[in-house]
């Protein structure tokens, strides 16, 4: 069983019980989505001001969100295009607002090891993403990679709960650069150019 069949059998094990009660509701997929980036927003601010165990543990609960809502749309069949576009964006503005969150709370302090960090953390998390997007626009799969964004959650929600943001983003700068050249080899495998 590859690590994708392991990510996906994890996120039914804790999705399942949440998606049947949902289910039997008028809650939509876009309405779960949407709630997931408010609370991302919230951790984001109480990151900002150092409320690390605050932040770490609203990041936790909106990664269920996250989960929730693409569960939630095929189960009651109501995945769209527009939901799924919606659910990108969100994540996207969600780890945006963390890391800039991140950025505030080590600019406010002086910590120049921990902004580096952060900054090459969240760049390296778009570029993930990115590749993904253009590979799939240029007609190719692209999920391979050690540190999705579920990793990446998980991490750095640890870290904050912990009270270890160093040392969270030391491991999410390794494994997040790590997955971009994972996914810029696969795309290359897949077109079978080895020219550049």
């Amino acid at each position: 069983m590859n690590l994708i069949r392991i990510r996906d059998s994890a996120a039914f094990f804790i999705t399942n019980p949440f998606v049947k009660v949902l289910s039997m509701s008028r809650i939509s997929p876009n309405a779960l989505t949407l709630i997931g980036l408010v609370i991302n927003l919230g951790a984001a601010y109480f990151v900002a001001i150092g409320h690390f165990l605050l932040g770490g543990g609203l990041i936790l609960v909106s990664g269920l969100f996250d989960l929730l809502d693409g569960a939630l749309a095929r189960t009651v069949g109501r995945a769209t295009k527009f939901g799924a576009l919606l659910d990108s964006t969100a994540d996207r503005a969600s780890e945006a607002a963390i890391f800039c969150g991140l950025l505030f709370w080590a600019s406010a302090r002086g910590l120049d090891a921990a902004i580096v960090l952060t900054s090459a953390v969240l760049i390296g998390s778009f570029l993930i993403s990115y590749i993904r997007a253009r590979a799939e626009g240029l007609g190719m799969k692209c999920k391979v990679g050690l540190f999705t964004r579920a990793e990446r959650v998980i991490v750095l929600a640890v870290g904050l709960l912990l009270g270890q943001v160093h040392i969270a983003l030391w491991i999410l700068v390794v494994f997040i650069y790590v997955t971009v050249l994972q996914r810029l080899f696969y795309v290359q495998k897949q077109t079978g150019d080895e020219s550049n």
